[in-house]
């Protein structure tokens, strides 16, 4: 097992990326090993791993039009007015993350964070598009009140990763009933009758005890960020800005409302139309359509808010080709064979076995919704013969295909916070999102799932 391809190319691009090399040069350094070591030729590595590239061409258009609409909306006026009015209360107050009115903004915005996320993914099904709208303008005041942008990046990712393996609605119903409960019962397990909520309940509490030590100790303290560069990145107010224009805001919200509106109801109506990709454009053609963009401004408008998240988009390419490579070298099965076989008989060893082995695929290939066909197959008869009911089962592929999420360096749940958190180039990645993330959610989901395996 150590000397699998899969095992060894997710070392690969994680030590990289941990001793800074850029996350797309790790992921591409990893693909290769991947394959070379897998008996691969170089040229058959490179063409598995250019066809994936093309997997990626889609995500990447659509976070440029995100970045493009968030770009927009900023250009609107409607994101100074928000920090405006939060900075007026401050200003009356002191300033100090101490204060009575600081603590109460603080908490807000990290409650206000957290339920974002959480209806991000089923009540308003946009997945990660709310970031870029409502983190870069707050970016002042999180500076102002001190406040670890690490615990916004735990509280986002535990909205983004918890709600969809636990709530059987929106982006939740496709992982639970569209992907667990269907290759399950492919795979010769009928779990009609096991309810979700109950299934993956214990998983979800140890997410959910990860954030309360994230925001409640790890990153209870103040850290210190400066707040001219951020004031000076993510245009706030300062004496230069704009005058606001109500219409223009109108606008904004309109537009905002539209754009959500559209991409829920394409998400709930099943269309095969990217809901991030139409939304985004449709809210992009009103802006310019009412002229709260001007087309004299518009190539500069549009040009910096796919800047912005260009980088994000890169890695995402990046990432579809490393997980091409992946199942290009024929190792996926052969590891989660192997850890089945190798705790046979040993109830506790093979629910750990199948968990990590879970947690390392995820890792690289950054989704869980891509690793569910690939686990159950071999899961779900092990889970069988151990003697495993059918709920701890639901438990252990749930909880096995949804490690990794959160911490994998090419997730769309760590890519999408730190978009939002590094406009101002204050928010590494790697330390800021991946290592907090996988640290206060991998590990307790990993514990915890093992738990359910074992009660359940």
């Amino acid at each position: 097992m150590l000397l699998n391809a899969v095992i060894l190319s997710v070392l690969v691009m994680l030590v990289l990326a941990l001793l800074r090399v850029h996350v797309v040069l790790s992921l591409f350094i990893g693909a290769l090993t991947g394959g070379i070591v897998a008996g691969l030729s170089l040229g058959q590595t490179m063409v598995a791993f250019q066809e994936g590239l093309a997997g990626g061409a889609k995500i990447a258009l659509s976070y440029a039009l995100l970045g493009a609409f968030a770009m927009a909306v900023a250009h609107s006026g409607l994101p100074q007015l928000l920090a405006s009015w939060i900075i007026d209360r401050l200003d009356g107050e002191d300033d100090s993350a101490t204060s009575k009115v600081a603590a109460w903004t603080k908490w807000g915005i990290v409650g206000g964070t957290v339920a974002m996320a959480v209806m991000s993914q089923n009540l308003i099904p946009i997945h990660i598009a709310f970031i870029p709208l409502l983190i870069p303008p707050l970016l002042v005041v999180m500076s102002r009140l001190r406040i670890d942008r690490r615990a916004i990046a735990c509280a986002m990712t535990f909205g983004l990763v918890t709600t969809y393996m636990f709530l059987p609605i929106g982006f939740g119903r496709i992982f639970l009933h569209d992907l667990l409960y269907k290759f399950i019962g492919e795979a010769g397990l009928d779990v009609t009758g096991v309810n979700p909520l109950q299934a993956m309940a214990i998983p979800a509490a140890g997410m959910a005890l990860g954030l309360l030590t994230a925001l409640l100790v790890t990153y209870r303290k103040p850290r210190d960020y400066d707040v001219e560069d951020t004031v000076a990145d993510t245009a706030e107010i300062d004496s230069g800005a704009p005058v606001i224009d109500g219409r223009k805001v109108l606008v904004a919200l309109g537009a905002i409302i539209i754009c959500v509106g559209l991409q829920t109801w394409l998400a709930l109506s099943g269309s095969e139309a990217d809901p991030m990709l139409i939304g985004t454009l449709i809210g992009l053609l009103l802006f310019v359509a009412t002229g709260v963009v001007k087309w004299r401004d518009a190539e500069d408008v549009f040009s910096g808010g796919m800047r912005m998240m260009s980088l994000i988009g890169l890695i995402m390419i990046t990432a579809n080709g490393f997980a091409s490579v992946m199942k290009a070298t024929g190792h996926i099965e052969p590891l989660v064979k192997a850890s089945a076989e190798l705790f046979s008989g040993n109830k506790a060893g093979a629910a750990l076995a199948m968990l990590v082995v879970g947690l390392v695929i995820t890792m690289g290939i950054g989704s869980s919704f891509s690793t569910l066909p690939i686990i159950t197959t071999i899961y779900v008869p092990l889970c069988i013969a151990l003697g495993f009911s059918p709920i701890a089962t639901v438990a252990i592929v749930g909880t096995a295909g949804a490690l990794g999420d959160a911490g994998s360096p090419a997730s769309d749940s760590t890519l999408g916070p730190t978009s939002g958190l590094n406009v101002d180039g204050q928010h590494d990645h790697m330390r800021d999102t991946v290592i907090p993330t996988f640290l206060h959610f991998n590990v307790p989901l990993l514990l915890a799932g093992w738990v359910a395996a074992m009660v359940l």
